[in-house]
């Protein structure tokens, strides 16, 4: 095969491979009835006038699975870290005690695990296109490669090859979203 239709079938695979995780990321946050620091990524602090991710200033743990304890580094983040978490609507109360929050996770109802599944495959149909657009992007790139040199057997074998690739990936997509929804829907 072409050396310039490798390069870029590794191209097409290390996107890929990002949009995988960034889809499995965001399922994490997605939260399935059990308490999990993951929840709690998508929150940033205000820190001396800068936008800090949560885990960078306190440590998060979850004691038992219906409980996130927030324990701040310094204690005048407290109130910061509680409105932080109020405004960030994930639909958790914090407990301020005074030197760490506490975040009682409820059980969730039928309605709203049927709306997180709903949420999971928008997340996934998300990580289905991104798949395509590389897929797209990277016969492109195969097509111009004919102005450098490549035959039109080898650009067809190298758009075989990138079906393989966005096939396999699209599978490891879905087959993130089941375990999320299994996960959903066990009570």
């Amino acid at each position: 095969m072409n050396e310039l239709i490798s390069l870029q079938l590794d191209d097409c695979k290390d996107g890929m491979t990002k949009a995988v995780a960034h889809t499995e990321s965001e399922l994490t946050k997605i939260r399935a009835g059990k308490a999990s620091p993951g929840m709690l990524d998508g929150i940033y602090v205000d820190y001396y006038g800068t936008a800090t991710p949560l885990s960078q200033v306190s440590n998060i743990n979850t004691p038992d699975a219906r409980t996130i304890v927030v324990q701040p580094w310094e204690k005048n983040l407290l109130s910061t870290i509680e409105k932080a978490i109020m405004d960030s609507n994930i639909g958790l109360n914090p407990q301020n005690d005074g030197s760490i929050i506490r975040l009682a996770v409820p059980p969730l109802t039928e309605e709203r695990r049927r709306d997180l599944v709903k949420k999971v495959k928008e997340e996934t149909e998300k990580g289905r296109v991104a798949i395509r657009n590389i897929r797209k992007d990277g016969n492109e790139q195969i097509k111009k490669l004919k102005n450098d040199g490549a035959s039109e057997d080898e650009i067809k074998v190298g758009e075989a090859e990138v079906q393989k690739l966005t096939d396999t990936f699209i599978a490891k997509v879905d087959q993130l979203a089941e375990i999320k929804e299994k996960d959903i829907m066990t009570i």
